[in-house]
């Protein structure tokens, strides 16, 4: 997994943001997060929803439909901040969980865009809630 991140990292900065294969079209962001344990620095290439405030992105923690959450998602959470890169821009966001009818509403926007979320809520049901984490601009 490591070596396709790499992969994608690079491919997404060569092009402003832009990369081909399963993720060719869809909105990326380069989430820069330090290991709660390890303090190591890591960068997490995800695909965002852009929110109806043009300084709020969502992002999913889905780790393609498996049973655990990704360790991002606990750094994330733990630290309530971190950098992101979209497109040629990287800036700081403040990070946090929606929980509820607004977790649903907004995770089922990103499963009709993108029908493999849909694919990770089926395998994870009964096992977790894949979480959704609001990115605000600071």
């Amino acid at each position: 997994m490591s070596d396709m991140n790499t992969q994608i990292i690079e491919e997404f900065r060569a092009n402003e943001g832009r990369v081909g294969g399963p993720f060719e079209g869809a909105p990326m962001i380069l989430v820069h997060h330090v290991g709660r344990k390890s303090g190591k620095q890591t960068v997490a290439p995800l695909m965002y929803l852009p929110g109806d405030d043009p300084s709020v992105l969502y992002i999913f923690a889905s780790k393609a439909g498996a049973p655990t959450n990704p360790a991002y998602y606990y750094n994330l959470v733990d630290a309530g901040r971190a950098t992101v890169e979209v497109g040629t821009e990287t800036f700081d966001v403040a990070v946090t969980e929606v929980t509820g009818a607004d977790r649903d509403r907004i995770y089922a926007e990103q499963a009709s865009r993108y029908p493999g979320f849909a694919d990770y809520e089926e395998k994870t049901k009964g096992v977790r809630v894949i979480p959704v984490l609001k990115l605000t601009r600071v």
